[in-house]
């Protein structure tokens, strides 16, 4: 191995580092808004699937316990998903122009032979 490849896998680590502490406190910042269905219940959840707020409706008073309970599970895999797709999409922001570390490295050493 060669000292530049490796100076370059180095500096590659530390950026990856830092773009993954980015993320995490990222992740913290970006909140997702979901409603049940039937419009009953809303939840609020981060892009690291923390549950800001959960908000009931005025217009579940009086309604069926287990209207209400199915309208709650509702919303919160919706919020589930929310913040499985705000992550998803965050990191590939992030993170989808690094290339793989070696890649031209190696091309490099075919183009060698």
């Amino acid at each position: 191995m060669d000292e530049a490849w490796i100076e370059q896998a180095i500096e590659r680590y530390q950026r990856v580092e830092r773009l993954l502490a980015d993320f995490d406190k990222a992740l913290a910042k970006i909140d997702v808004t979901v409603r049940s269905p039937d419009g009953l219940v809303e939840v609020v959840v981060a892009a690291d699937g923390s549950i800001r707020d959960v908000v009931i409706s005025e217009l579940a008073v009086g309604r069926p316990t287990r209207e209400l309970s199915r309208a709650v599970q509702a919303a919160v895999t919706a919020a589930a998903d929310a913040a499985s797709w705000a992550r998803t999409k965050l990191h590939q922001d992030m993170f989808g122009e690094l290339k793989e570390i070696g890649s031209s490295h190696s091309a490099d050493r075919r183009s060698d032979r």
